[in-house]
């Protein structure tokens, strides 16, 4: 069985997707405050108008990288499903389940990861927005530990 590593609450992942055979490979984008909703399943809120959400329901295998502080590094690769469109309570987007099934572990001897991307919400009402967005996300994987964002 494959288990998830915790992470740090304010982790911004890169999910990456695959378009069709007429597109070009795979495409990258940052999502902020991905929740770990057990051992192999991952939440995470895109916004609505992103192409990323036709990509993954056509093609659902996905890969999201993780590169955070306390030598967090390692890609969980599964199968995506959008399961709520519009998410309750943010109209703009659309919540997804990633079913990992596989972790590959980017940890090295030589070198450990100290930080990740790091950002500031300077917009006070898209703070508010995120924390709401990852507080449904947590009720949804039915986990009342909504962490700070």
């Amino acid at each position: 069985m494959t288990i998830l590593p915790d992470w740090p609450a304010r982790t911004i992942g890169v999910l990456s997707t695959l378009g069709d055979l007429s597109e070009h490979g795979a495409h990258a984008i940052p999502v902020s405050a991905p929740v770990r909703a057990g051992d192999s399943t991952i939440l995470l809120s895109l916004h609505r108008s992103r192409d990323t959400l036709d990509r993954l329901r056509r093609r659902p295998r996905v890969a999201l990288t993780f590169l955070a502080e306390g030598n967090v590094a390692f890609t969980a690769r599964g199968d995506a499903q959008v399961i709520a469109d519009p998410m309750p309570e943010a109209d703009e987007y659309a919540a997804v389940r990633i079913a990992v099934t596989t972790v590959d572990d980017h940890r090295q001897p030589a070198f450990s990861v100290l930080a990740g991307v790091a950002r500031t919400l300077i917009d006070d009402g898209e703070k508010q927005a995120l924390a709401s967005r990852v507080a449904t996300l947590h009720d949804l994987a039915g986990d009342d530990q909504a962490a700070q964002v």
